[in-house]
């Protein structure tokens, strides 16, 4: 039988509008000295896995992300159109509480169940059917290797959801957040995937008490 493929999945970087906590998806920003900072955690990390292949989405604060890791390993990062954030629609750039002041029937609504999705963008399906993709070309070509994939918050929760058969229109409730350089590990086969790990921040944990000595 055919061994899965080891998946390291790590979301990018902060940026200053993640810092105000506003949704970003097709923006194109870069990430900040916090950000800059978990991705040379998110290095450190990767060189102790050795991935065969560090896969990022196309956006700069991935790449940005990707970048430092990719050349620890030796390698060059590389990218991948469908690893990009969910499109989300009218709510680009906005915060949570700017949209609730906006359309409080539509929040709460999407506080209840997101199956409905973000006015004006993606579908969830389609966001998942997306990652949910990469995930079978890695297994096809990269079975029993390691690669670090580094994506976005929202798509990397709906491939999550997708690849462990939970309804999409949960991710919210059952993945509250993938946390900025953090790395979870997910094993993808034949049968779908297995979660080995969520939101594994032990790397920059090491590295706070390398700093401290």
């Amino acid at each position: 039988m055919t061994e899965p493929v080891r998946l390291l999945l790590a979301r990018h970087g902060r940026t200053e509008w993640h810092r105000d906590n506003r949704y970003v998806s097709r923006t194109d920003i870069g990430i900040d000295e916090t950000g800059r900072e978990q991705a040379r955690t998110l290095a450190r990390r990767a060189k102790q896995e050795s991935p065969s292949l560090v896969l990022s989405s196309p956006l700069k604060r991935a790449l940005l992300t990707a970048g430092p890791a990719a050349e620890a390993c030796g390698l060059k990062p590389e990218t991948d159109d469908r690893l990009r954030e969910l499109d989300f629609g009218e709510w680009e750039g906005k915060t949570f509480d700017e949209i609730r002041s906006e359309d409080p029937e539509r929040a709460e609504r999407f506080l209840e169940s997101a199956e409905h999705g973000f006015p004006g963008g993606e579908p969830l399906e389609d966001g998942a059917n997306r990652i949910l993709a990469v995930f079978e070309d890695l297994r096809l070509s990269r079975a029993g290797a390691t690669v670090l994939v580094v994506a976005h918050n929202t798509l990397l929760r709906l491939g999550l959801c997708a690849a462990l058969g939970v309804p999409l229109g949960e991710y919210r409730r059952r993945l509250p957040r993938i946390v900025n350089g953090a790395v979870s590990e997910m094993r993808f086969g034949v049968g779908g995937g297995a979660l080995y790990s969520l939101n594994d921040l032990a790397h920059a944990e090491n590295t706070k008490r390398e700093n401290v000595r």
